[in-house]
């Protein structure tokens, strides 16, 4: 009985000192259930839901959100398409029917590879959508 009550004791404390010589190590730290790094940029393109407004979710994530991405390049960490199934507050419309995300390294960068493919990127709107996309560029706290 002590020995397993001794060998538990040791076990803890090889678990606590892991953990601190990870929090110890001053690296950016990944949210392991987003899989993100704390520090990146994200840009949220988002669809609001209005009467009459379509979505082509099919084309948005084979065609158009490739397309964007590749314009990125390297400076592109992931991104991610969200489909809306409900407002937060039942009985309520739709807040937004789609929300794509690019999570990229650097603002700067973000803003050079967009800059000269806007019209191209614009152009293709109306080929999944027409509904004008509310975006909102923020960093990753957590």
């Amino acid at each position: 009985m002590k020995i397993k009550l001794i060998l538990s004791v040791l076990l803890l404390i090889t678990c606590l000192a892991a953990s601190g010589q990870e929090k110890k190590s001053g690296k950016a730290k990944k949210n392991s259930s987003a899989g993100v790094e704390k520090g990146l940029i994200k840009v949220s393109i988002m669809y609001p839901f209005a009467e009459g407004k379509t979505f082509d979710m099919a084309y948005y994530e084979t065609k158009h959100m490739p397309m964007v991405a590749a314009f990125l390049g390297s400076n592109l960490v992931k991104y991610t398409i969200e489909k809306g199934v409900a407002s937060g507050i039942p009985n309520t419309p739709l807040p937004f029917m789609a929300i794509g995300s690019f999570y990229v390294k650097d603002l700067g960068d973000y803003q050079a590879a967009i800059g000269p493919n806007r019209d191209a990127i614009r152009a293709d709107f109306p080929n999944y959508t027409n509904i004008s996309p509310v975006i909102l560029i923020s960093e990753v706290v957590r």
